[in-house]
This record gives C-alpha cells, sequence and structure tokens, in this order.
C-alpha cells in the first residue's frame, strides 16, 4: 500500500448486516484522516474496530494481511450507543484507508514465561511506574517493532501464523544453545524457544539473533557452541552480542565485562575468527558485538562496513562508530560553522554543556569538547540503578537533578532526549517539564535533543537565535 493519494480519491462505504450491543474489543481507533476512505464510512476517533473481513482483529499484523486490497469488509464498535455495525471500505490504488489505530497489538500483549537469571525487568528497584515491571514477549511485535522475543511462549498455533504471512524478519533472544545451559539460564521453558527456532528456520524465516553473555554461564565453551550454531544457519542474518546488565537490586550479580578488561578483550577475540569467516562467504560480518565490549576491553570499535549497515542498532550496536563517523564529517566539512557556533556562545557569555551516561562520555566529547566547538561533556552517575548500568538512555532524574551543578547561570544545558518516554517522563518519574523548571530555576538554558551530531549542533543553532527570552527552555 504504497504510493501518493491522488487528490481526486475518494472512497464508497456501505453499510448493512447485524448490530450487538456491548464492546467486544479490537482495535481503538485513534485518528481518522480527512477525506479518506474511514472517512466518507463515517469511522471516528474512539470507535473500535472488531473485526477485518470476517476475522477477529487482534493486531496490526491481522490489519496489514486482510485490508491490503483494494475493498475490505470491518465491524466498528461505536462506544456512543454501544452497537456494532458491519461496512465496507473501497479505495484507489494508492489510496490507503486513512486509520490510525492505538498501539501494535489490541488483544493484550504476550508476556515473558521465562525466569532468566539475567533478566533486567527482575533487577529493578520497587515502587516504580507499573508499566515498567512488564516483561514483553510477544512475537508480533518481534516483526513488527524489532523486539526480541524468547520464543517459549508461541502456541503451534502461533508459529503456524507465522509461517503462513511469512512474518520476517523475526528477532530472537537465543543466548545459548546447550539445553542445561538454556535451563540455568532461562528457566523450565527454554527448550520450547529452541524447537521454534527450528520450526522457523525450517520454513525459511530470516532470525536476528541475540546473545546476553553472562560471565561463567554462556560464555567460553558454550559460546562457541552457539557462535557454530548460528554459522551453520545461513537464514541467522545477525548475531547481536551484548553483555550482562544488571543493578544494585539483586544478589546474583557483582561484576560483570565492565569490570574486566581482559575478559572483554579475551570475548573480542572468541568472536574475531566467526568475523572473519562470515565476511569471507557472504562479504557481512554477521557476528556483532555490542559497543560496550570495546568501551570495557578499551579498544576502538570497528569501522562502519563491518557493521552490515547496522541491524541491530538499537541493540547498542554500532552507536558509537556511527556518532564518531557523524563527528569525523562534521569536522571535516563543517568546522567553520562549529567555530561561528562557539564564537556566539562566547560573544553572549553563554557555556555549552551537554548531559550523557557515563559510558558514553568520551565519545560525545570528541563533538562537543573538541575546540572548534568548545563545549564540556558532564557524565551523569546513574547511582538510582547502580550495578554496571551507565548508559544515556537509563540515566534518570534524580541522579540528574543531584549531580548537576546548583549554579548554571550562562549555561546553555542540552539534555538527551532518549532519557524520556512517550509521556515525557524519566525512568525514575520526574516529567520533563519538572525538570527543565528545576534547571531553569538554576540559571539554566534547558534544550532536549536527540543524540546525534547533526541534531545536536542544529538545535544549538536554534537555541542561540532564541537567547533573548532569559532563563526560559528552548
Amino acid at each position: 500500500m504504497s504510493g501518493t493519494v491522488p487528490p481526486y480519491a475518494a472512497a464508497r462505504a456501505d453499510y448493512g448486516g447485524s448490530h450487538t450491543t456491548g464492546n467486544p474489543g479490537g482495535a481503538v481507533v485513534t485518528s481518522v484522516r480527512v477525506d479518506s476512505p474511514a472517512w466518507d464510512a463515517g469511522i471516528e476517533a474512539g470507535m473500535v474496530v472488531t473485526s477485518v473481513d470476517g476475522v477477529a482483529l487482534t493486531d496490526m499484523i491481522e490489519w496489514l494481511w486482510h485490508a491490503d486490497g483494494d475493498s475490505v469488509a470491518l465491524e466498528v464498535f461505536d462506544p456512543a450507543d454501544a452497537t456494532t455495525s458491519a461496512c465496507e471500505l473501497e479505495r484507489f490504488p494508492g489510496e490507503d484507508w486513512g486509520l490510525e489505530f492505538a498501539g501494535a497489538v489490541f488483544d493484550g500483549m504476550r508476556t515473558c514465561v521465562n525466569a532468566c537469571s539475567f533478566c533486567f525487568m527482575a533487577m529493578l528497584p520497587p515502587h516504580m511506574r507499573g508499566t515498567l515491571y512488564i516483561r514483553d514477549d510477544d512475537y508480533r511485535l518481534s516483526f513488527l517493532q524489532g523486539n526480541f522475543v524468547t520464543l517459549t511462549n508461541m502456541s503451534e498455533a502461533d508459529v503456524a501464523n507465522v509461517i503462513e504471512k511469512q512474518l520476517s524478519p523475526m528477532n530472537v533472544s537465543v543466548h545459548a544453545v546447550s539445553p542445561e545451559v538454556r535451563r540455568r539460564l532461562m528457566g523450565k521453558n527454554a527448550q520450547r524457544g529452541m524447537d521454534v527456532l527450528e520450526q522457523l528456520l525450517a520454513a525459511g524465516i530470516e532470525v536476528h539473533a541475540q546473545i546476553v553473555l553472562c560471565p561463567g554461564i554462556n560464555d567460553g565453551e558454550e559460546l562457541t557452541r552457539t557462535l557454530r550454531y548460528f554459522e551453520e544457519h545461513p537464514l541467522i542474518t545477525s548475531v547481536g552480542i551484548v553483555p550482562l546488565g544488571y543493578t544494585r537490586f539483586q544478589k546474583r550479580f557483582s561484576s560483570s565485562y565492565s569490570d574486566d578488561p581482559a575478559a572483554a578483550r579475551r570475548v573480542i577475540d572468541q568472536v574475531a575468527p566467526f568475523q572473519m569467516r562470515a565476511r569471507t562467504r557472504t562479504g557481512r560480518s554477521i557476528f556483532q558485538l555490542s559497543d560496550e565490549f570495546y568501551l570495557d576491553a578499551q579498544l576502538t570499535v570497528p569501522p562502519a562496513g563491518e557493521y552490515d549497515g547496522y541491524p541491530q542498532f538499537y541493540d547498542g550496536i554500532g552507536m558509537i562508530r556511527s556518532f564518531l563517523d557523524e563527528t569525523d564529517a562534521l569536522l571535516a566539512t563543517d568546522a567553520a560553522r562549529l567555530r561561528c557556533i562557539r564564537d556566539e556562545l562566547a560573544e553572549r557569555g553563554r557555556h555549552l554543556l551537554v548531559v550523557s551516561g557515563c559510558a558514553a562520555r568520551e565519545t560525545v566529547a570528541r563533538l562537543v569538547a573538541h575546540p572548534a566547538l568548545g563545549g564540556e561533556v558532564i557524565a551523569i552517575e546513574n547511582r538510582y540503578f547502580g550495578g554496571n548500568v551507565d548508559v544515556t538512555g537509563l540515566i534518570c532524574g534524580c541522579d540528574l537533578l543531584e549531580q548537576l551543578p546548583a549554579a548554571l547561570d550562562d549555561v546553555m544545558l542540552f539534555l538527551p532526549d532518549i532519557i524520556f518516554n512517550a509521556d515525557a517522563c524519566t525512568l525514575d518519574g520526574y516529567h520533563r517539564d519538572d525538570i527543565e523548571r528545576e534547571l531553569g530555576a538554576r540559571g539554566a538554558h534547558v534544550v532536549v535533543c536527540p543524540t546525534t551530531p547533526y541534531s545536536l549542533v542544529e538545535r544549538i543553532e536554534d537555541g542561540l537565535h532564541a537567547f533573548d527570552l532569559p532563563h526560559e527552555s528552548l
């Protein structure tokens, strides 16, 4: 369903069928595009599409599968009068239906049935927002949003659905292949995940795999066995290896690769032969270590060409290389632009201060503290979670407010947007508005922005143009 909607496009809808009372569940409509087929049919925000072509609408996969033609039969529940009506929509080629729904799954998220020893959700402090404790393990979100799932809670009907609709690629947390190691890592349901993985691979489903590497459990010989398994299955097209992360709210772990540079280097050396063979065989590295391993080992991250186009970027694999390369490009082509920003900051008596996590401080400083820009990076230690948590995305409001200086007069302060969720809250429940208000009271001009170099520079320039409004958030 691609292409531009023609200006003359119109749709026809015919109502008919039976009416029932009560809310039967389905996809809640959040918006309807004006003059779309859904608009012409009289569908409004707040109504619920309960079925598509006679099939209960449980998720976006069913919607995309059944609503791919030029016409579609819907049942729509109207909460205003608690009735359900049948309607048929028609559209011109290239036209969309004009509907947006709340979320990607409509019948409830599938949750995890495992007891993973390394589960970060099980290491959270008490009394956080309830939603943070939900351990999703929904294969539909793996396909739709790239979530990693273990496959252990999938029924045969679920497997058949993936195969029938060729939901590919899937993102699968494998961790280990030996039954006894998987059981130790994941609990009694571990074998189900391997059985489903075998079925999906046999049916031609592409897989992006993940290993959370736990020292003394699935490293060493077990890691080699797992990597060999992946090597023998060409439909596993990328493998992300990430180190154990732990908080202070648990008693199982007290160290990881962040505490042992030599162990991190051994893992890098162990994976290297698999990467070399993969590049010889396929032209791609396939086996990729997360950025933390290189930071922990005090080694330079690989060049961009070894990341295969960053298939697991949001698993923390390649983010540093991407930032460094973008920084180098900025310095090579826009150094004069950066010097202009630096000079204008100086003329206005402003100081540039950028917040990051401890892990990323040196990376961010390569741009911010470069003489061409002349700013400063302040790394926020994660005391809220403790353990070895040091990434930017997990910075909490309490640590931010505690560790930033009490006096921020004449400071242009940049906060990474990834510390806030869709409701503008940090993990520990501080709202963005409250943080900006508090830091503004200390004298700072606060800017929340993406953490990429070009975005940062653009937002600095925007902020400079607004400095005639003192002590207001930009």
